[in-house]
């Protein structure tokens, strides 16, 4: 017995530091993942989201190193990471309430390991267990040794390390600022334009009883005309088309549905691919929205290139992310084929994919008529077999 209460302070402030250690460094394979993260949840902008999740990183690291020493241990240490856990589990709580506790991913280790919001609330509760058992046996050092500069130079030590490894993109940002502006600007325009929409009318009301009334004098006119015309020439029967007719047209309308009619798709303003211009809206295209690091992507994309090479694929062409562009020449390397592609800013990348898809996203485009959509890596993810059934159609 006294065994156990020698080493189980320790087991668990171990497994807790492990525990800690691997949720900072999970939420930065990709980093980006975790800034959009905080962008959907309505936390922060692009502008605000790099600085927070860089100094949450850093924080998560501080508390694994501080539970193995005892600088504030009990009066410092364990209550704040027991106030953060609490925090979080309330926004847990409010998550599975509005979407439900089985839904999604709680991001508490990025892409590693993914967790529903009811799994992540569960761990953290054991995790306050265990903290609240460390609170009652653990001791800080004596009066006059405790050092609180120890703890806040560990906190900026990681933080330092953390913006210095993954430097701040500030494309998004500015991407953001650009946006806001074309927004306020638009809108000093559209009142304006609404102004002089609503003089106008005003003239045009001058001359209304003018123009209606050589209205009507044209259609009594038209009218006599019609009815001297019908005096004249008499009815014929109408001709009813027979059956094998009207089983043409019937198959005339279904070779119209095989081939969608023209539209406009979200991707109709990307046409610049490696100095080409290209229409992704006419005939049958396949896009896709790729991050060069993402080894999914690489995955999915050696996929495409089997079904490339049995001759049945559509033109591919490539949105990448401006995140890590130097990899793209090892992503064709990987992926075994090169294809022509662009590169979208970050905020802009992440519209294209749609509200909570991730990469690798695929779409199957026809004539601007979305015929499937793939992203991510679960329920609908891409699906080479999938597709190739829809293409042989």
């Amino acid at each position: 017995m006294n065994q156990v209460k020698l080493y189980l302070p320790w087991i668990l402030r171990i497994l807790l530091a492990g525990l800690f250690i691997f949720s900072g460094i999970s939420k930065t394979d990709p980093i980006w993942a975790f800034d959009k993260q905080l962008v959907d949840l309505g936390i922060a902008n692009w502008c605000i989201a790099p600085f927070i999740t860089r100094l949450i990183i850093a924080l998560e690291l501080t508390i694994a190193i501080a539970l193995m020493q005892n600088h504030y241990i009990k009066r410092l240490v364990i209550p704040l990471t027991i106030f953060l856990l609490i925090a979080f589990n309330i926004h847990l709580g409010i998550v599975m309430a509005e979407y439900g506790p089985m839904n999604g991913n709680c991001g508490c280790f990025g892409k590693w390991i993914k967790m529903t919001p009811l799994e992540a609330f569960i761990k953290n509760i054991l995790t306050i267990v265990a903290l609240v058992y460390l609170y009652k046996v653990l001791k800080d050092k004596p009066k006059g040794e405790n050092k609180f500069s120890y703890l806040l130079a560990l906190f900026l030590a990681f933080a330092l390390g953390m913006f210095m490894i993954f430097s701040r993109n500030n494309k998004p940002c500015l991407e953001e600022k650009n946006r806001v502006s074309q927004r306020s600007t638009h809108g000093l325009l559209s009142d304006t334009f609404t102004t002089n929409q609503d003089s106008s009318s005003a003239i045009l009301k001058v001359d209304s009883n003018e123009i209606e009334s050589k209205e009507s004098n044209a259609k009594n006119k038209s009218t006599e005309e019609e009815v001297e015309l019908k005096k004249e020439v008499p009815v014929k029967d109408t001709q009813i088309p027979e059956d094998n007719e009207l089983e043409l047209n019937q198959d005339n309308s279904k070779i119209m549905e095989q081939e969608p009619a023209q539209r406009v798709s979200r991707f109709v303003n990307y046409t610049n691919f490696n100095g080409s211009v290209v229409n992704l809206d006419q005939g049958k295209k396949i896009i896709c929205l790729f991050a060069a690091g993402c080894d999914h992507c690489q995955e999915t994309a050696k996929e495409l290139t089997e079904l490339n090479r049995k001759g049945i694929l559509p033109p591919v062409y490539i949105l990448f992310m401006d995140e890590e562009t130097f990899k793209i020449p090892d992503f064709f390397k990987k992926a075994g084929n090169t294809y022509p592609y662009s590169v979208v800013d970050i905020p802009e990348f992440w519209q294209l994919l749609g509200d909570g898809a991730l990469t690798p996203g695929v779409v199957y485009n026809w004539n601007g008529n979305i015929q499937k959509y793939y992203q991510g890596t679960e329920d609908v993810k891409f699906s080479a077999s999938d597709l190739e059934s829809l293409l042989v159609k």
